[in-house]
């Protein structure tokens, strides 16, 4: 084996992928559950599709179960979907289903990496792109590496038709907006409202409700949609976590449609 040919198809095959996603119809950020059902349902529409996340491993807070035990909660609603990925679940009693949530984000990664999404790990979203009347149209990227190092290191850009921020309770990008250009989103202050405390009946309610277009050009999915509108958290419960990946692809598609 020849450790030079290794390292030249490692970096040709994945610069290659990362040139192609410099201009995607969407780009998602947030390899957490919504983020890649999203991009999944997306993907599956013919949309060409491109995911980052910040951290080493990607599905943000399913892999770790509730405190640790790699077991997550679905309703009936969120079983359906997991049901079309193929991920098993147990009923424990009814309206309550267990699934093992090592299997289920493997799973959905799987299947949405095989749909046609290219996602790219340890990569971070610092700023937006703004033009065409106040509309997003791309995402300002770094290596993960460079932020946790407190490196300066210029970035580079990537061109989308819609981003979904599904970057969970800390809402990345829609803190980017507020930040840079003031309380502009479509929220009751236009600010981040920032998500109350656990209530999980409440919060897969409103969750549906909270998936939207939140800024031009910019959809909110998952905890992220809680957490910029202001509802509770649900906690290890992910059915609501699911069902906003797939609303968010809807969103995003009519976007699209629009032009």
């Amino acid at each position: 084996m020849d450790e030079i040919t290794i390292s030249r198809a490692i970096v040709e095959s994945y610069m290659k992928d990362f040139m192609g996603a410099m201009e995607t119809d969407v780009a998602i950020a947030g390899a957490g559950p919504a983020g890649l059902v999203a991009a999944y349902y997306l993907a599956k529409e013919g949309m060409k599709v491109v995911v980052f996340e910040r951290q080493l491993r990607i599905g943000g807070g399913m892999a770790g179960g509730g405190m640790m035990f790699n077991r997550i909660v679905v309703q009936e609603e969120g079983k359906r979907i997991l049901d079309e990925f193929d991920v098993s679940t147990k009923e424990y009693q009814k309206g309550y289903y267990i699934a093992d949530s090592l299997e289920a984000i493997s799973t959905i990664c799987s299947r949405a990496i095989k749909a046609g999404v290219k996602v790219f790990n340890l990569i971070s979203v610092e700023d937006v792109m703004i033009r065409e009347g106040d509309r997003i149209t791309g995402l300002v990227l770094n290596w993960s590496a460079v932020s946790w190092s407190k490196l300066h290191v210029d970035p580079l850009t990537v061109r989308c038709k819609v981003a979904v921020d599904a970057t969970g309770h800390d809402a990345e990008i829609c803190s980017i907006v507020v930040k840079k250009i003031g309380p502009k989103l479509r929220t009751k202050t236009g600010e981040v409202m920032g998500e109350k405390p656990m209530w999980a009946e409440r919060g897969e309610k409103e969750i549906l409700k909270n998936t939207r277009e939140v800024y031009p050009g910019l959809v909110v999915a998952g905890m992220t949609a809680n957490a910029v509108f202001g509802s509770p958290r649900m906690g290890a419960i992910f059915g609501g976590m699911l069902l906003s990946g797939k609303k968010a692809a809807r969103v995003a598609i009519k976007l699209l449609e629009q032009g």
